[in-house]
């Protein structure tokens, strides 16, 4: 059942419940996405397990979310319990064996696995208001807060950095509004207030440095296979809103770092997407059409993007139809609305003459789903009533001990677990105050003694003692060896020494506003 370029889900069977043929996902298909959906207890997590395994064992590498904490066992190898081995024999897998999985833990806390971190400045202002449920006025604000701290060098790497540019902002309101566009301190109070309760939920933990890698999520073995990234997902969940904002930019840094393959033999990467309708609640139409544009074009670099969910109808239509590998579990009809996903998902389907989908999508037992890919020239196969097969790792969670044990072990330990806290906007702008006070005291010393200061004009940014303008002079007097650095270049040093960016350059963003590297 095993073949060379494709993966094998299970064995479809006929209306008599006869064996029918092995069902195949394409690994040269694989990154044209796919869909996983179902109601609570119908088997998605295994199905998402038994995926993730033969990725691996394909020699792609694997990302995905631990939401109930029970897909860590995949890094165990798996034990012959009577329904593993009962499913087997029902769909004639003979090849079947036990097998263990190389796995790497990650957790925005450091509690369950590797830490893993982003910067403030890397996120973006559009991540960043929806993490924050700003409003259009708030919006602009922190667009404005980005604009300033990519032009004039202040790295924003963690709250605390992001915090200062706000108050600088707010100081500063009346001056920086001209130049960038109405600041309101309303909206600028509103948003620290904002950023108090995403402290609060634990945010603080997800930004700061050193920063996640991409390529440390796309690792393979010595032996070939791809590494599985898990992240524990379970204390994470408690903020819905932090968990689809993490996962989105991720899928957004692969989409902005990674080089265009097109259409290779196998995906350089695939992402699944767990408990997907928190991405999509309450998006604004921006997010949607960026998200969208992303989930198009993140194919041709070589990523498969696999959105598991309880309900068609939580992904968008938009979305939907760039999704062409589906995976489809029991689903309930009690409600008007579950009535319309049951239809939705029925109406997805390439049709099978042998029965009806959206009967007998509500008559699926645990471990069964109607499966149809894409194959030949990426048309969908006709739909198929499947059994699952069975993992080769371990169902359920790994003990603390058997988790620890992996981490030791891991590629990446200690690289990501202790903070690192370098020079940023907060101890910048730090400096320039201080250095502004220290300014402005040493004017009106010059002013008490009657000395004439040197004219001349320059960029200045308001706040720092360098918007005053020079007094007109009776006779000019020559420069003087010494002349007290500028605001712009310290901003312009600032760049080069922290951003490694060619002076005077703008940071560059793309899609979903993520630095380009």
């Amino acid at each position: 059942m095993l073949e060379d370029g494709k993966i094998y889900i299970g064995t479809s069977r006929k209306p008599d419940d006869a064996i029918n043929k092995p069902e195949y996902l394409e690994l040269k298909l694989a990154n044209r996405h796919g869909l996983i959906t179902g109601a609570t207890g119908t088997g998605k997590t295994i199905t998402l397990q038994i995926l993730a395994e033969s990725f691996s064992n394909a020699g792609v590498p694997v990302f995905c979310a631990d939401v109930k904490g029970d897909l860590s066992g995949i890094g165990a190898i798996g034990e012959a319990k009577d329904w593993v081995t009962k499913r087997a024999e029902q769909i004639g897998f003979a090849e079947f064996a036990f097998q263990e999985f190389p796995v790497i833990f990650w957790d925005l806390y450091g509690e369950k696995g590797h830490r893993v971190r982003t910067t403030v400045s890397e996120m973006g202002p559009l991540l960043l208001s929806r993490l924050m449920n700003a409003t259009d006025a708030q919006e602009g604000v922190i667009n404005i807060a980005f604009k300033i701290a990519d032009e004039g060098g202040l790295p924003l790497l963690d709250l605390k950095d992001f915090q200062a540019m706000l108050n600088y902002m707010a100081e500063n309101a009346q001056e920086l509004s001209s130049k960038y566009g109405f600041i309101s301190k309303a909206s600028t109070g509103s948003i620290q207030r904002e950023l108090l309760i995403l402290e609060q939920q634990g945010a603080e933990h997800f930004f700061g440095e050193p920063a996640l890698k991409v390529s440390d999520i796309m690792r393979t073995t010595r032996d070939g296979r791809g590494a599985i990234s898990v992240l524990a997902a379970d204390k994470l969940m408690m903020n819905p809103r932090l968990y689809g904002t993490f996962l989105l930019w991720l899928m957004s840094e692969l989409f902005e770092e990674l080089p265009e393959v097109g259409d290779p033999d196998k995906p350089k990467l695939v992402f699944f997407f767990d408990e997907a309708h928190l991405l999509f609640n309450d998006a604004p139409k921006v997010l949607l059409e960026r998200i969208e544009q992303v989930v198009r074009l993140i194919r041709s670099k070589g990523v498969g993007v696999y959105f598991v969910t309880q309900n068609p109808l939580d992904v968008p239509e938009t979305v939907l139809a760039q999704l062409g590998n589906r995976v489809q579990h029991a689903l309930r009809a009690y409600t008007p609305r579950e009535q319309k996903a049951v239809k939705t998902a029925a109406d997805t389907f390439r049709p099978n003459p042998d029965f009806d989908c959206a009967t007998v999508i509500t008559n699926l037992g645990t471990g069964e789903a109607l499966v149809s890919t894409l194959e030949g020239k990426g048309a969908p196969s006709i739909v198929e009533r499947t059994l699952i097969r069975p993992p080769s790792s371990r169902p359920g969670p790994l003990t603390e001990a058997e988790r620890a044990d992996i981490m030791k072990i891991s590629p990446v330990a200690g690289l990501y677990d202790e903070d690192f806290d370098r020079e940023s906007a907060y101890e910048i702008l730090a400096k320039r105050a201080a250095k502004a006070t220290e300014q402005a005291e040493a004017a009106r010393e010059a002013e008490e003694t009657e000395q004439p200061s040197s004219g001349g004009s320059r960029w200045t940014l308001p706040g720092f003692g360098d918007e005053e303008k020079a007094q007109p002079q009776a006779k000019p007097r020559a420069r003087s060896g010494y002349q007290r650095e500028s605001v712009a270049e310290a901003a312009m040093k600032s760049v080069a020494r922290t951003v490694a960016s060619s002076l005077g350059r703008a940071l560059v963003r793309g899609i979903l506003g993520s630095l380009k590297r």
